[in-house]
């Protein structure tokens, strides 16, 4: 079911007694430098102190470390003038303000999620989705009947299964994709992304034969004769997934309707109103989207673009490409500033880049210790030539040492003012936790998803040994080395609400953190990702009015409590965005 975007005006709902009308009055000239007093200047007349919309009587959370707490606050605009008390808020009401009673509400600044996919997770081009897990017979059914609802499309595209379930079929996941549907080219995504299902005519439509070589960062998966078994790893069943892709008449105009009429407006209902997308396809035309949907004026979100570097593109082609893509305009709210590069794969694909090997060698790896998409001296040379363009770089690294062969990279490359960020950070080698804050290297981790949650690191147990498996996702050691800490949902592989990641980062013991680091690493770290620290990520006089108000005081609230957490209201630029 797709949600519609709701914007409010003056009324009373869910709690909130709302008065008066938006005032088009321009903002006064006080100074908006956050380091100031909030207090009003009093010797300014009422009129030159009117405010468009005021909030009193809250349990105001600022994420600002000079005056964590307010009662009050005051918007001009787009812009905060005021954080305080109720007796101060009171000089800014005329017969023009909005003035919006809390009731004892908490509000927040609006939640980055600094990794998602929103137009991969939302986008209509996925035709059918399968079981997690099926038998053979189930899955040739699924596939069969999803091929008869859509005769005439050139490919079939899926979503669903888990890689453990055709690893452990009896049958060849390649026959059983060819029983299902002999005639058309069938992929089927995983649900980590990082593997592909297809059947023959796929592989045949992608020039892939037994005879075929690995590409860059990717495994053609083959059966003890050394035959293709329809399982491609990482960058191969990327590949044959642009293939399908490209094979879509109306592709954009679905990845269009799905950020208008679901993502952006679920996005908001979860109080989130800063995004980066981290894995911007610009040769399927996700810049485009994106790009339509800022000229319209139809953004309900900051958003930073993270160009997705091709690990199989010749590298000065690919650099001249990045170069000319970017844009960085503070005044607006799409930003083409940041480049995604994959070190390595996943765990349980045993792709995930390791120091040691795994104990299991299911793909016959060269030493067994994982696949780069990039290896070490080639991200150095990206970092070289991209950085002076002005972009961060968001870079995938699960394994210890895709971790910290990204960190060499930085530490040998890198002019130091870049805001680079590694993400999902699964197995860490101790050593070097220091290095991120050395190296001012963002520590951007998801523990929305429940795999992520300690009573599952054992399942990783076969794969690496046990004292690997410890401590996965290490969060609190991350903070405990001062490193700036960012929560993120990977969406669609974790949820995206945020109250969930809050609610896990707080009791994943041994490896919790506090609330107030949590709700830091949801707001103004993940500012600072997104180079709009200065503006949004807390509340403060001068900065922009990004605000989520919710229904409970999560200082106040259980574990689970804070996870059933709503929204009641979201504005971004001081404009109501969503109200339930």
């Amino acid at each position: 079911m797709r949600a519609t975007k709701m914007i409010t005006s003056s009324f009373l709902i869910a709690g909130l007694a709302l008065s008066g009308c938006n005032s088009d009055n321009q903002s006064n000239n006080q100074s908006t430098n956050p380091s100031t007093s909030t207090t009003p200047n009093i010797e300014q007349t009422n009129e030159a102190q009117s405010a468009s919309m005021v909030f009193t009587n809250g349990r105001i959370y600022t994420v600002n470390a000079d005056q964590p707490w307010a009662q009050a606050v005051v918007l001009q605009d787009n812009k905060i003038v005021l954080v305080g008390s109720n007796e101060e808020a009171q000089m800014y009401l005329s017969d023009t303000t909005q003035h919006i009673d809390l009731k004892g509400k908490m509000m927040l600044p609006g939640f980055h999620d600094v990794h998602m996919h929103p137009l991969e997770s939302a986008s209509e081009a996925t035709q059918f989705t399968v079981p997690a897990a099926a038998t053979a017979g189930e899955y040739i059914d699924e596939v069969a009947y999803a091929a008869s609802q859509h005769p005439s499309a050139s490919w079939l595209i899926g979503y669903g299964h888990e890689i453990s379930t055709l690893l452990e079929m009896s049958e060849s996941p390649l026959a059983v994709l060819d029983e299902a549907v002999p005639d058309r080219p069938v992929i089927i995504m995983e649900q980590t992304s990082h593997s592909m299902w297809v059947n023959s005519k796929a592989l045949e439509l992608a020039g892939l034969s037994a005879r075929s070589l690995d590409p860059i960062g990717g495994v053609l998966g083959r059966n003890e004769q050394d035959q293709l078994n329809g399982i491609l790893y990482d960058n191969a069943g990327n590949q044959v997934m642009e293939l399908a892709m490209q094979s879509l008449p109306d592709a954009a105009q679905s990845d269009y309707l799905g950020l208008l009429e679901y993502t952006m407006p679920e996005l908001n209902k979860a109080g989130i109103t800063s995004i980066s997308d981290a894995r911007t396809y610009w040769q399927r035309g996700h810049l485009e989207t994106w790009q339509r949907v800022a000229d319209e004026d139809k953004l309900t979100l900051r958003v930073s673009l993270g160009l997705w570097a091709y690990p199989q593109m010749n590298d000065n082609t690919q650099l001249a490409k990045l170069k000319s893509l970017y844009q960085n305009n503070p005044a607006e709210l799409l930003q083409v500033n940041q480049v995604k590069f994959y070190m390595d794969g996943i765990l349980v694909n045993t792709t995930a880049a390791m120091h040691e090997p795994y104990l299991e060698n299911w793909l016959e790896l060269d030493g067994n210790r994982g696949l780069n998409y990039f290896t070490q001296a080639r991200l150095e040379k990206y970092i070289k030539a991209l950085e002076p363009t002005g972009f961060d770089f968001n870079i995938h690294g699960i394994g210890d040492r895709g971790i910290h062969e990204a960190l060499n990279a930085i530490e040998n490359a890198s002019n130091g003012q870049a805001r680079h960020r590694i993400t999902h950070l699964e197995v860490i080698d101790p050593a070097d936790l220091p290095r991120f804050a050395k190296l001012n290297v963002i520590a951007d981790a998801q523990v929305a998803g429940d795999f992520t949650d300690p009573s599952h690191w054992p399942d990783t147990i076969p794969l690496i040994g046990a004292e690997r498996a410890q401590d996965l996702v290490p969060i609190r050691s991350l903070a405990d080395n001062q490193a700036t800490l960012t929560l993120s949902s990977d969406w669609n592989v974790s949820p995206f609400n945020p109250f969930i990641g809050l609610s896990n980062a707080v009791s994943r013991q041994p490896q919790a953190i506090s609330l107030a680091q949590a709700i830091e690493a949801y707001t103004l770290n993940s500012a600072y990702a997104m180079r709009q620290e200065q503006r949004v990520g807390s509340i403060e006089v001068g900065k922009l009015a990004d605000l989520v108000v919710i229904d409970r005081d999560l200082f106040e609230a259980s574990v689970n409590e804070i996870r059933n957490t709503q929204v009641v209201m979201t504005l971004l630029d001081g404009e109501i965005i969503y109200q339930r």
